[in-house]
């Protein structure tokens, strides 16, 4: 029998798991009852007995309704994340915002097709109506006449009436533009030129718009992928123009391509109308899950403090009397300069030097645009990984607008002394995929100045040189001074408009 100082252990053990502990090292009477039963007297049984097992007062401990994750798995580890990550794919892939891009996107398509096809048709229209090319440049630049303002009154008009409004409005005025200038042509050379300036005018809309409908669809880690999968189907816009026009043009005539544009953009309208509403919550289709996700992802924006204000716009003469503003200036001029050259005189440019047919001439000059779609992305991603690899946002910014501006420099200087049409459209590849590095949006209005200088000076210099290898010299020049007056004068740090600095 052991020692009773040795029995204490064994009438723990006994106790229920709601009995007192002892407390302070004194012992406490133990219960005799519990929940109406009587505890059962300890037996002393010889070494190596188990007692006679009896009825416990409480039960037994509830099974797990899920086991443990094994052993081999680590913290935080989730058996089924990639069940879960393609849960989250296929309701992005589905999602209701992700119609609002791809609309978006394909308007911006219609935006630049609609624009390049005047690329394409200025080649059979100059041997029809016998324009010298300084005229077919004015013929070219028409659509920059009404660009000039159009994006600022139609910031305006987004605030006051939404993205999805002033986006269907724009995009069916710039179709029935489209639409009735073959109509127009046939009456006068001033109507149709008012056509391609109506459509200026109202494509101008578009990229407030988009700008609109992203902010109010998507949350904010999201808009990035939004505006890449609009700006994606804007850059291809130009492969589509370039691709179909000539094929439509050789079944259906010269203004064949107008005609099946301008019916697109109508039926563009009216499943835009249909299907898309103007923010989340109008939306009949949406899920509560969606919408409270992009409700949340939305709130997700830093507060300013009460001692932080905000900094006003300083006066035009003081943002004037900056480096850097010339700086900017002179980069989105050079950018929209070389961008409306290349667009508006490349067909032109493959047909008159190499001889070629008008549909290769616009299939050589398609190539370069899907090189832009696809290196405008990559290009951001090398500009974000300096940064984060401690690389100063200045020098980023200087690395960056270097390769988008001696890149094409180069790239023209290549295309002039290429000996075949397939070396010229590779060279002509480099210099566009090279040019989404120094990518400055679309134009402002100094640069849309400069789209319509280059555009008209082209023709003209073609008519007063007899050849356009002399205007690509030209360019590649301005290119390399803007690059140095770029790196010499740029900055990304805060200009300090209120000091003498």
């Amino acid at each position: 029998m052991a020692p009773p100082g040795q029995l204490l252990p064994l009438a723990r053990s006994l106790l229920p798991l709601s009995a007192p502990p002892f407390v302070s090292g004194r012992r406490r009477r133990l219960p005799t009852l519990v929940l109406g039963r009587a505890l059962p007297p300890p037996t002393w049984l010889p070494h190596g007995r188990l007692p006679p097992a009896h009825p416990l007062p409480f039960a037994p401990p509830r099974r797990l309704s899920r086991p443990p994750p094994p052993a081999t798995s680590l913290p935080g580890a989730s058996p089924g994340g990639g069940a879960e990550a393609q849960a989250v794919l296929a309701e992005f892939v589905t999602s209701e915002r992700v119609k609002v891009a791809a609309m978006l996107g394909l308007a911006l398509a219609l935006c630049n097709a609609d624009r390049v096809v005047m690329s394409v048709a200025i080649v059979p229209l100059s041997q029809a109506y016998g324009w010298t090319p300084s005229f077919a440049g004015v013929v070219q630049s028409s659509f920059l006449w009404g660009y000039l303002v159009s994006p600022i009154i139609g910031g305006a008009l987004v605030d006051y009436y939404g993205g999805k409004r002033v986006m269907a409005y724009g995009v069916a005025l710039w179709s029935l533009a489209t639409f009735l200038s073959p109509w127009a042509a046939a009456r006068s050379l001033w109507l149709f030129l008012s056509t391609r300036v109506l459509l200026g005018m109202a494509e101008g809309v578009a990229l407030p718009s988009m700008n609109n409908m992203v902010l109010r669809w998507f949350p904010r880690t999201e808009r990035s992928s939004a505006v890449g999968i609009a700006m994606a189907g804007f850059q291809l816009g130009n492969t589509i123009g370039l691709l179909l026009s000539p094929i439509i043009m050789s079944r259906a005539g010269i203004f064949g391509p107008f005609v099946i544009f301008g019916l697109f953009g109508f039926l563009w309208v009216l499943v835009w109308i249909s299907a898309i509403s103007g923010t989340p919550g109008e939306n009949a289709q949406i899920s509560a899950h969606e919408l409270d996700y992009i409700t949340r992802g939305q709130k997700l924006v830093k507060t300013q403090s009460g001692g932080e204000r905000l900094r006003k716009v300083p006066p035009f003469s003081k943002l004037l009397s900056k480096w850097p503003t010339w700086a900017l200036i002179s980069a989105n001029a050079m950018h929209s300069w070389g961008y409306f050259v290349i667009l508006s005189w490349m067909p032109v440019y493959f047909k008159t030097i190499y001889h070629v047919n008008l549909r290769e001439a616009a299939w050589f000059s398609a190539l370069p645009w899907v090189m832009m779609a696809v290196l405008g992305y990559v290009a951001g991603v090398v500009s974000d990984r300096l940064i984060q690899n401690g690389t100063s946002i200045t020098l980023t910014r200087k690395i960056m607008q270097t390769i988008g501006f001696v890149g094409p420099g180069v790239a023209l200087l290549g295309l002039n002394a290429a000996k075949s049409p397939v070396i010229a459209s590779a060279w002509l590849t480099i210099a566009v995929g090279l040019k989404s590095f120094g990518h400055s949006g679309m134009s402002n209005t100094a640069g849309t100045f400069a789209a319509i200088l280059g555009t008209v000076g082209a023709g003209f210099f073609v008519d007063r040189m007899g050849s356009f290898r002399g205007f690509l010299i030209l360019t590649s020049l301005l290119y390399f001074s803007s690059t140095l007056f770029w790196d010499i004068f740029a900055t990304g740090e805060r200009v300090d408009f209120d000091g003498t600095g």
